[in-house]
């Protein structure tokens, strides 16, 4: 569940700690006080997009921390460890937003900083937000599978991972069938270009590496004269007569040696220093002068190499920029003229294949549709019973699949799916996104929403205004079920109905003020007294009556008396 929430410099809000309970919470206030800025903030730190405008007006940034407690095993602990979180369920979960008025965002979970791809996989696992306008969800048939796959995932998971593979295995067999059957039209052109082309590249036997090291070969053998020339020179100059180098060195050597007795303290160092480099210097001669003699003069190679290097040069102008990627072109030449030989052949091959992969498909889709049929089945009475505790207690719900034509079939199988509603005794099932009005649509979600939220383990569930619309015994249901369904997760509403607000177990009064030239939302945690005002305000407007107040009074009473019932049961 969701403990605290804490919010600084967010649109109007400056600053907001909320401390929250187990059960039902409800937000009240006036339009415009503020109260989506508490759900614009659950999203924030549920991996929603963060923007500059809504940093509050003359701040660096706005911060968003929440923080959870999740009981081991749940999906969102998997999620961390994937992803190289450390968290552990001996704790609580920490999240962190931030967001600069330039328009960057920084996230946290447990002071580890995280993506927004991770964050969101991480939030969907703990928030679910259900805004006003959710339910036309509902009226778009193609989410309508969707639903249904969710429904049964234990069963039909498996069952679609299977059958996507088959089909991913049936659309590459396809692709390779169309491209062989392409490149028969031009195979008699590409044919002969192909047989020229590996002639060509083939009798040239090129070596992987072979630019490089004759270019390296052509660099010696063109300065040979100029390499024998200096070798010799610096032989000489160390080695060549009684002038060089090395004899000068050997001559302040013996007369270092002539003294080194009388003051070796100091003289034997310089000595050692000076022996070191008469023998490196010797050494350095004697390896000069073998370079000198292994010098290569050789004007008819020099002419092969570069002829080599200058066909070298042709074949990266038309195959590739080394010999690595023309060996590379080679290799695929020699496969495509393969295949342009044994085109027919191919083709019958690949079209068995597509057969027998087709028949697959047919048998792993039937088994997926059998699924779905039964799931379909089980999940339209779950529907009916939920939408009776909503006073549609004679609405008809189908969740009905057709089969799709073997020809088009589509990685999510063979079925099309779509919810199906009478509203009323006599009327036939017709399609859910033609006939269902506002207030429908809402109880509808709302039905789906209790039976999908103790499948999918999401702690914290969030309405958003979505009870608009609707009034009298219908709204009074609404909050029932509401109710009812904060025994499996925490659930906040955001609502202007007082039979909503009054079945709530925390409420929450978000209001605004304006000091001096700055406005700010506020977040008050209603007790009894305050609560029975509130209720008053929402069901006599401005006049706050003795009679308003009676009647929040008796609501709340009911309400409890509701609440204990149901828990009775």
């Amino acid at each position: 569940m969701l403990t605290e929430l804490s919010i600084r410099n967010l649109a109007v809000v400056e600053a907001v700690a909320i401390a929250f309970h187990k059960g039902f919470h409800v937000l009240t206030g006036e339009t415009g006080a503020g109260k989506s800025i508490i759900i614009d903030a659950l999203g924030l730190v549920a991996g929603g997009r963060g923007a500059s405008d809504l940093v509050r007006y003359g701040c660096d940034k706005a911060e968003i921390e929440a923080q959870f407690d999740v009981p081991a095993g749940h999906p969102v602990w998997t999620v961390f460890e994937r992803f190289g979180i450390e968290a552990s369920a001996d704790e609580t979960i920490v999240i962190r937003r931030e967001i600069s008025a330039s328009g960057k965002s920084t996230s946290r979970v447990n002071g580890q900083l995280v993506n927004l791809t991770m964050l969101r996989e991480a939030g969907d696992c703990l928030v679910n937000i259900h805004g006003q306008h959710e339910h036309q969800s509902l009226l778009r048939p193609e989410e309508h599978l969707d639903w249904l796959d969710l429904y049964d995932t234990e069963r039909i998971g498996p069952l679609k991972r299977e059958y996507a593979e088959a089909y991913d295995q049936y659309t590459e067999l396809r692709k390779e069938w169309k491209q062989l059957e392409e490149t028969g039209k031009k195979s008699l052109q590409m044919a002969d270009l192909y047989r020229f082309q590996i002639d060509e590249i083939s009798s040239a036997n090129l070596k992987l590496g072979e630019d490089a090291s004759l270019a390296e070969e052509k660099r010696k053998l063109a300065n040979a004269e100029k390499c024998y020339s200096s070798a010799a020179d610096g032989y000489d100059a160390l080695y060549g007569s009684n002038k060089g180098g090395l004899a000068t060195v050997g001559k302040a050597m013996h007369r270092i040696e002539e003294i080194v007795n009388i003051d070796p303290a100091v003289l034997k160092p310089i000595l050692e220093q000076i022996q070191s480099a008469y023998y490196q210097l010797e050494d350095a001669a004697f390896q000069l002068r073998d370079y000198r003699d292994n010098v290569e003069f050789n004007p008819a190679r020099l002419d092969e190499i570069e002829t080599r290097l200058d066909l070298l040069a042709s074949f990266r102008r038309k195959y590739g920029d080394s010999v690595a990627d023309i060996l590379a072109y080679l290799k695929t030449i020699r496969a495509e003229m393969d295949a342009l030989d044994n085109k027919e052949e191919k083709l019958v091959q690949i079209q068995a294949a597509m057969q027998k992969q087709h028949e697959r498909l047919l048998r792993l889709g039937g088994q997926l549709s059998e699924a779905r049929s039964a799931a379909a089945e089980r999940l339209a009475r779950e529907i009916e019973q939920e939408l009776k505790q909503l006073h549609m207690e004679r609405t008809r719900f189908q969740v009905a699949l057709e089969r799709l034509d073997a020809g088009k079939l589509t990685r999510e199988g063979l079925d099309k799916v779509e919810f199906m509603i009478a509203a009323n005794p006599g009327e036939p099932l017709r399609p859910l996104a033609k006939i269902a009005s506002g207030g429908e649509l809402s109880r509808i979600m709302l039905a789906m929403k209790a039976i999908f939220s103790r499948l999918d383990r999401i702690p914290v569930l969030v309405f958003d205004e979505v009870d608009t619309g609707v009034s009298g015994r219908a709204a009074q249901a609404i909050a029932e079920k509401m109710s009812l369904l904060s025994r499996h997760c925490q659930v906040f509403s955001i609502t202007h109905l007082p039979q909503v607000a009054c079945m709530a177990d925390a409420h929450f009064l978000i209001h605004k003020t304006i000091e001096g030239e700055r406005t700010y939302t506020r977040v008050t945690d209603l007790q009894e007294a305050e609560r029975v005002r509130e209720l008053a305000r929402m069901l006599g407007g401005v006049e706050i009556t003795e009679t308003t107040l009676s009647h929040a009074r008796e609501m709340i009473k009911l309400a409890d008396e509701k609440k204990m019932s149901a828990s009775r049961s």
